[in-house]
Formats: structure tokens, sequence, C-alpha cells
């Protein structure tokens, strides 16, 4: 799989540096998005054929320049993993209401133009997949998720309509419901400094499953993905 190339987005120190490592341990060259300059420049050392580039989402005309340098100087991608998030966790009266569209332009807008940048080729190649990491935000509203649940309820179904346009085209999209608190640092603390080993998703065990899917039979292709902990409460 050496001529493989995974792009992928929101490269932290969790979840994107699993999938980034789980590609390239497969043979994949992998490209890495993110904002965390140093962190990308460590893991373009530690990788083989990983290529990376800083900036952020946000700014959506640099992707639009990335994903044009990405083809010109690699070609097109194989497998994109949409893996980057914003997020606002207060209530709807507190926070700033441009914070919703902000969070939106992250998690469901990016994905449009990477979609109009680099599906093209895939369908003229008639293969290729697109996984979206998502969470149960995009599937139910809580309090303190006004401004961050409606975002990824609109990434999950705009993902949808890429996959059924996509998929009798030859490529595979799927959204991967992560239901769990996963363990990174900044998740145990503050948040949950005291709770046990199993009440957290690890990062690599994501990575695995979205791998699984990237890779999955024509014959059996999967959309909706959910994973949670064995103990987690659903």
């Amino acid at each position: 799989m050496k001529d493989k190339l995974c792009l992928i987005t929101g490269v932290g120190d969790g979840t994107g540096a699993s999938v980034a490592r789980r590609f390239a341990w497969d043979g994949y060259r992998v490209v890495l998005l993110a904002r965390n300059t140093q962190r990308l420049s460590e893991l373009e050392k530690e990788l083989p054929d990983a290529r990376s580039f800083a900036f952020d989402l946000e700014d959506l005309d640099q992707l639009v320049r990335v994903c044009r340098q990405i083809k010109d100087e690699m070609g097109t991608p194989d497998v994109i993993v949409h893996n980057a998030v914003r997020a606002t966790f207060k209530s709807f009266m507190e926070a700033d209401p441009e914070e919703l569209e902000r969070n939106f332009r992250v998690n469901t807008t990016s994905l449009l133009y990477l979609a109009r940048e680099l599906t093209p080729a895939m369908v003229e190649r008639g293969s290729g997949s697109i996984i979206v990491t998502g969470n149960t935000a995009a599937l139910r509203g809580v309090p303190n998720f006004a401004l961050f649940a409606p975002t990824k309820a609109a990434q999950r179904i705009f993902a949808q309509s890429l996959a059924r346009e996509l998929g009798p085209k030859g490529i595979h999209v799927a959204y991967v419901v992560i239901d769990a608190a996963i363990d990174t640092p900044w998740t145990r603390i503050p948040f949950n400094p005291d709770e046990p080993e199993e009440f957290f998703s690890k990062p690599d065990a994501i990575a695995e499953e979205v791998f699984h899917t990237a890779h999955q039979y024509r014959s059996t292709w999967s959309f909706d993905v959910e994973l949670r902990p064995f103990g987690e409460k659903w």
C-alpha cells in the first residue's frame, strides 16, 4: 500500500494521532492537518512519508489552497478522515452566538470544501473512503451543547448526503459516533480525574475501527458506526 494516501484533519494527541499511526503502519503515506505546529512536526518525524500542514480549518480559503497543493504534490487521497472538531460548552444564553458559526465552519463546512476539492478525482478513479468522526451530540441536544450539537447533527446529515450521492460512484462515506470520553490528558484532568480505565475509549482502538471501516468490502459498507466502552450507559 506504499502508494496509498490518507488525509487526516484534526490531528491532536488523541484520535487524530492514533489514526495517523494506524494508517502509516499499514504503509499509507499520511497528510496531517491541524493547528498545532509542534505536534505536527513531531508526528511528521515519527511517521514515514508523512506531510503536515499547520492552519485552522476555519480558514476555508487556506483549506482550498492546501487541498490543491496536496493534489499537485502528492496525488488524490485514497482515504479522508475528517476528525477536526470545534466545540462550545455553554448555555445558549451565555455563549457568544458567533461561536455557533465558527463551530459550524470547522465541523461541517470544511467537510463540504474537502469533498468539493478531493472527491471528483476519487470518483474518476472509482474508489476511496471518507470517514467522519462524531459523537452523540450528532444525535441529541443536551444543556450547554446548543452551540455545538447542531453543527455535529448537520455534519452527520451532510455526510449521509455524501454517502448516498458518492456510494454508487464507488466512494464509501461513513460516520463514526464515539459515545465516550476519549482517553487523553485533557479529558482525564480536570473533567474525569477519578474515573477507572474502563470508562475511557482508547484512541488506538478507535483508530483500528476507523481503519476497518475505511476498508470494508463493497458488499457490506456501513454508514452509521457507533463505538462506546463496554460499561457505557446508553
